[in-house]
Formats: C-alpha cells, sequence, structure tokens
C-alpha cells in the first residue's frame, strides 16, 4: 500500500514547496523506494496553459499533453519520473469536472456542495492509481489560510482520517526571517503558520523550516514546543548555492530519515546518493566557463524560462563548465545596435514565445549569430523567427512574416496548419477555437536526416519530443530555403511539419532551430544531448573570442 506525504506552505509564497517535494522524492528514491509525485493547486483556472508567464511563470509540457504547473518539472528533473495529465488537478478542473457530472445528473438530484462532492472529488484525484508505489507525495499549491485553498486542506484531512493509521503525514514548510533590528531569527511567524493549520484539523508531524542561516538548538526546541512536533523532526532547510545541493543538504539534516521514523520504517534501507554528489561536485568545479545570452520577451521573469534555465545547467554538468546567462529583453534589439549586447557572447538562445512583440528583436539576433557564427538555438519560436531570418535576408523574401504578425501583410513563411497526422490519427485545429485547443501538445516522433548534426547530436534518426505551439514553419517554402542553406534537417513522419533546421557545418559551426521543448526531458544526471552539445559549441566559441 502506498503512503502518503502531504506538503504544506505557510507564511508567504514562494518558499520552495516543489523544490522540497522533489528533493525528498529524490531521497526517497535513493533508498530504493518507487516515489510518485502529485501538484494539487487551489486557482480557478482549468490549467495554467492560458495563464501569462509574468503571473505563473513557465507552463511545464508532460508526454501526454497535459499543460501543468512549473512544479512538475520539478518532479521530473529530480527522480526522472515523467509526470502526465493526471499529476496536477486545478480547483478549475475539479469545478469543471463536478459541473459536467451535475448537468449530466450523476448526482440523482442531490445538492451539490463543497463537502462532500468537491472534497470527494479532490480525494479520489488524490488517491487514484497509485498501487504501484511506495511513496506518494503531494504538494498543496498556496499558503496556509488561503480562502481558495481550504477544500484541498479539507480533502487531505478527511484522508488522514480514511486511511489506515499511520498511512499518510504532515510536512509543513514555513520561514523563518532575521530580523535585523532586533539581531534574531524569529518563531512567531511559524507558530501562527501551524496555528493555521490545526485550526483546520491538521497537525503536521514535520516542519521545514527555510532560514538565510544556522537555526539555533534553542529555537528548534521552541518551535517543538509550541508547534506541538517532535525536535527532531523540526528541521531547517538553509539556502543553497545550488538547486542540485537540495537533496544532499536535505539528507544532512535528517528528512528523510524522519519521514521514515513517521511512518515507523526501521530499520531504513540506506542511501545511495554518489549521483547527487557527482552532480554537485561538478556544479561547484568546473573547468571553465561560457557566457551565453538568451533573447527573449518575459526575461524580467526568469520563472518563465524555468525548464530552460535548468537544461543550460544540465548542459554546463555535461561539460564540467560553469554557464554564465546573460538576459536580454527582445525589444531591446529594436532600438539599440546588436553587437553592444551580443559582442563577446558565446552562444544565443531564442526561446518559445508568443505574439508579434519583440519579434523583430528576435529575428536581429538571429541574424547576428548567423552573420558572426555563434552557436545558436532556436527554440519553439526561434525555430520559426530562423526560417523567417533566412527568407528576408537569404532567399530575397523581403515581406517573409509569420500570420502570428497581427494586422501584418506579407509572405507567410510560418502559418497555423489545420490538420496533422500524430500516429495513424488525425488532429485537427480551428483558429477561432478555445487557446488551449488550438495547440500542438505534448510528445510528438521527429523523422532526422542522416548525416545532419542534429541526428549526429542524438544519435538516432527517430526521437520523441515535447510540444507547445499553435503556428508551424509552411512547408511550401522549404525547398526555397533549402536553396540558400537552411536544411530542414527534421520532419514529421508524415512530412507536413518542419521539426528542426540547421545550416552545414561549412557554413556554420553550429546552429539550430528545433520546432519543440528540448528543455523539457533534460535532467542533471541525464543532460539533454542538444543542450549538452550547445554548450560545448559554446566552449570552442569561447576560445576563439
Amino acid at each position: 500500500m502506498a503512503r502518503y506525504v502531504f506538503i504544506t506552505g505557510g507564511v508567504v509564497s514562494s518558499l520552495g514547496k516543489g523544490l522540497a517535494s522533489a528533493a525528498l522524492g529524490a531521497l526517497l528514491q535513493a533508498r530504493g523506494y518507487k516515489v510518485r509525485l502529485r501538484k494539487l493547486d487551489p486557482y480557478l483556472n482549468v490549467d495554467p496553459g492560458t495563464m501569462s508567464p509574468y503571473q505563473h511563470g513557465e507552463c511545464f509540457v508532460t508526454d501526454d499533453g497535459a499543460e501543468t504547473d512549473l512544479d512538475l518539472g520539478h518532479y521530473e528533473r529530480f527522480t526522472g519520473r515523467p509526470a502526465n495529465k493526471k499529476d496536477n488537478i486545478t480547483t478549475g478542473r475539479i469545478y469543471q469536472d463536478i459541473i459536467t457530472k451535475e448537468r449530466r445528473g450523476d448526482y440523482l438530484g442531490a445538492t451539490v456542495q463543497v463537502i462532500p462532492h468537491v472534497t470527494n472529488q479532490i480525494k479520489e484525484f488524490v488517491l487514484d492509481g497509485n498501487e504501484d508505489y511506495d511513496f506518494v507525495l503531494c504538494e498543496i499549491g498556496g499558503t496556509v489560510g488561503d480562502i481558495e485553498a481550504l477544500p484541498f486542506f479539507e480533502s487531505i484531512r478527511q484522508i488522514g482520517n480514511d486511511l489506515p493509521r499511520g498511512a499518510c503525514i504532515y510536512l509543513h514548510l514555513t520561514l523563518m526571517p532575521w530580523m535585523w533590528a532586533a539581531g534574531e531569527l524569529k518563531t512567531k511567524p511559524t507558530q501562527h503558520s501551524v496555528k493555521e493549520l490545526r485550526s483546520i484539523g491538521i497537525q503536521p508531524d514535520i516542519l521545514l523550516i527555510r532560514a538565510d542561516r544556522e537555526i539555533p538548538k534553542e529555537e528548534r526546541r521552541k518551535l517543538s514546543l509550541f508547534c506541538n512536533v517532535r525536535e527532531s523532526a523540526v528541521i531547517q532547510a538553509l539556502d543553497a548555492k545550488s538547486i542540485y545541493d537540495v537533496p544532499l543538504t536535505y539528507h544532512k539534516e535528517g528528512l528523510d530519515q524522519e519521514v521514515l521514523n513517521a511512518f515507523g520504517i526501521d530499520p531504513a534501507p540506506k542511501p545511495r546518493l554518489e549521483i547527487w554528489e557527482e552532480i554537485s561536485r561538478k556544479i561547484h568545479n568546473p573547468e571553465g566557463e561560457v557566457n551565453i545570452a538568451i533573447v527573449g520577451k518575459y526575461t524580467i521573469l526568469k520563472d518563465a524560462y524555468k525548464s530552460l534555465i535548468e537544461a543550460l545547467c544540465h548542459g554546463g554538468i555535461a561539460n564540467t563548465t560553469k554557464v554564465n546567462l546573460k538576459w536580454i529583453e527582445s525589444e531591446t534589439f529594436e532600438k539599440e545596435d546588436v553587437s553592444d549586447y551580443l559582442s563577446g557572447i558565446d552562444g544565443i538562445i531564442v526561446p518559445g514565445g508568443f505574439g508579434e512583440r519583440g519579434a523583430e528583436g528576435k529575428i536581429t539576433a538571429v541574424k547576428y549569430a548567423r552573420e558572426n557564427k555563434v552557436p545558436y538555438l532556436g527554440i519553439c519560436y526561434g525555430m520559426q523567427l530562423a526560417c523567417i531570418e533566412a527568407a528576408r535576408n537569404l532567399a530575397g523574401i523581403e515581406d517573409a512574416i509569420s500570420t502570428e504578425f497581427e494586422g501584418k501583410k506579407g509572405t507567410p513563411i510560418v502559418g497555423l496548419m489545420t490538420e496533422w497526422l500524430k500516429g495513424n490519427a488525425l488532429e485537427k485545429r480551428q483558429k477561432a477555437g478555445d487557446m488551449g485547443g488550438t495547440m500542438r501538445l505534448g510528445a510528438y516522433t521527429n523523422t532526422l536526416k542522416e548525416g545532419s548534426l542534429i541526428a549526429e547530436i542524438y544519435g538516432a534518426t527517430e526521437i520523441s519530443e515535447r510540444h507547445r505551439h499553435r503556428y508551424e514553419v509552411n512547408v511550401e517554402y522549404k525547398e526555397k530555403l533549402e536553396e540558400v542553406g537552411l536544411i530542414f534537417a527534421g520532419m514529421s513522419p508524415d512530412g507536413i511539419l518542419p521539426e528542426t533546421v540547421e545550416y552545414s557545418r561549412d557554413v556554420h559551426p553550429w546552429f539550430i532551430g528545433v520546432q519543440y521543448h528540448p528543455e523539457l526531458k533534460s535532467r542533471p544526471f541525464d543532460p539533454h544531448p542538444l543542450f549538452a552539445s550547445f554548450i560545448r559549441a559554446a566552449i570552442e566559441q569561447s576560445r576563439l573570442v
């Protein structure tokens, strides 16, 4: 039978519940257990697919096409287990399902209420499909005391009573702030947070306390006393230099052992942490460094590119190299000289995005990378704009555009495809459909051209990668663009959808655009080959500068 760990947060948001859940999952895996991680999000959106990156950060996409919270990216990167649409639920989806059932008459005329209908739906989600797992870690989004989160807290409280004794525990993550005026760490915010949690019927078994400095033993004893938690279960979570140090630091503080103690598992299997020790060693002892420019439109909020940041870090780990990121708002290049920002850069990335804003600045960055032979990786929109740049500046199609550039007329190098094959099934989309329904989402198979750079990097000609986009490069212009040197090295199996482009190595040392999002499948212990190769090319570039 699966054991459940419910992770809640208090005092303030953004304390790192997702990272704490992922690190705990990695530690339990290191002890030989099979682990599943799930995220319960209290907001009313059905999923984060239509939410602004400025509000919610990155939308993480799974193989089965679910648009999910970015914390699922942490779960995958730390455990290696691919997430799916059943690992993330929102209040919006819960209510959507309940209203559908009510309209269908499933409730037999009953008055539909938060208790028991909403809570039962949440419990069903949490408990379903866990037969093959030793531990299920469930993170509840938001902060204890939030009105919208109350049904979730009530649901996990009920689960504690529904399951056999000892089948679930509660871990509460809080903040212990340092008060400069008083010159001490303060326990009161945590005390109040636990009081709030206990008022709705949940007694935490373990406290994980974020702090920017060592927590004195006396303060831990105080929290133990006033929060009714064993002293050994008051665990400090100090700031780390790298998120990949967190499993090791949490193990050192005894988090995984305390979880096993709470379940009465004794003796506990010894953990094998060699892989995390090796990752930490490479991060903190680089043999060199490279400077990578990310030319995007959401650069003021780094969480919008969370998986990209981590994939670049993994590329650095693969090459024992420190990766320095230079963030550039793409609109800057519509007003200022590109060389002022990109001179001395070892690699350029134009990541995914939506809409016309900043597109011309990104095209300028693509042109700079091509003409100055700087390693370039274009992801999703970054590939599409590489095709537009080639059309304008090499193929003589000066009015080349994407139909995403609303209100502009020109030659549609990029447009909205209405249908394609996925396996043997025909998929369709309509421009007038819901925003979430016009996307190509999830894992798709790509066929790579033998002898191409990208096939050499993957070591294969058949690959599967995750997509999240509405527009496609217009295959009608493939021949014209290949005449000027842009190679369409990857296509969908039916030959309709361009998936990767590149220039031959006698034209450019490393220039690749991909329609998919390779960053979503990169892991610190298994760096994505594209990022490992890109950083290797950047290292070569740094030797030339």
